[in-house]
């Protein structure tokens, strides 16, 4: 796997297309922190670390209203072959404000809004909304 993080949100996305309440996904400390954010955020219900075998695994419960998923759309902006940085005056907003942006920072992993509050940059991994 080349791209971890592109293949937690693929594993979301192919979920929630066919309505599952939640999803596994290979466990690292960087997807252990987007689904902290999400869960914050409101886009999951929760999630937990698990071990199968000698596998830890991470299990995202989804969230639904309605029975529409909360999240419409997810999307990589930093990939594996070109990364994309920004300023904390340059963070770009998703939706006008909408959707939310989870950048790494010098400080961990937070959402644009939570960046821009203090004053830092670093490299922008995703938009969803």
């Amino acid at each position: 796997m080349t791209d971890p993080l592109a293949d937690m949100l693929a594993r979301l996305r192919n979920a929630i297309l066919v309505h599952k309440p939640k999803t596994e996904v290979p466990y690292s400390s960087l997807k252990f922190e987007v689904a902290k954010i999400l869960e914050q955020e409101g886009y999951l219900s929760g999630f937990s670390k698990s071990r199968l075998g000698n596998n830890e695994i991470l299990e995202l419960e989804l969230k639904y209203v309605d029975g529409k998923s909360v999240i419409t759309g997810i999307e990589l902006v930093s990939k594996a072959g070109q990364r994309i940085y920004a300023k904390a005056g340059t963070l770009p907003e998703v939706l006008g404000g909408l959707g939310t942006l989870i950048v790494s920072t010098s400080q961990g992993l937070m959402t644009g809004k939570e960046a821009r509050r203090k004053n830092l940059g670093g490299e922008v991994l995703i938009k969803i909304w």
